[in-house]
């Protein structure tokens, strides 16, 4: 099996668990903040469920349905978590659309709040533009 499809069973199996977060008691505080940084509302959940599928499918079908999630999955969610350091809400999950922009922020919590998609996508991004030279 190619790295590109272990790559996207890893992603698929990630995603499946953030898509889980909101129901696995003791991941969220009374704020309902996801491990005190973020909220997860049901678009999210929608979103990394979709994600995950995504990944699964390609993982599944060939190293190009492969590359083409990581390169695709990659550029959406870097680009989200760099709109959400710029205006405090992503656009995969309708963010930038529905609530005013809060303006750029380097603080401590909005980095934390968008880290997991800069990592989940400079990650798959990188993966896939290597595999794409390789080809």
């Amino acid at each position: 099996m190619s790295l590109e499809r272990k790559i996207c069973f890893a992603y698929a199996a990630i995603l499946l668990a953030v898509a889980s977060i909101n129901y696995i008691p003791g991941l969220t505080d009374d704020t309902g903040l996801a491990f005190g940084v973020f909220a997860l509302d049901v678009f999210d959940d929608a979103l990394h469920l979709a994600s995950a599928l995504w990944a699964l499918v390609a993982a599944l079908v060939s190293v190009r349905a492969a590359r083409i999630f990581l390169l695709l999955f990659g550029a959406a969610y870097l680009g989200d978590g760099g709109f959400g350091i710029l205006a405090g809400w992503g656009f995969l999950d309708f963010g930038i659309f529905t609530n005013e922009s809060l303006g750029f922020s380097l603080s401590p919590l909005r980095i934390a709040a968008n880290l997991p998609h800069l990592l989940l996508g400079g990650v798959a991004l990188a993966a896939g533009i290597v595999s794409a030279r390789r080809a």
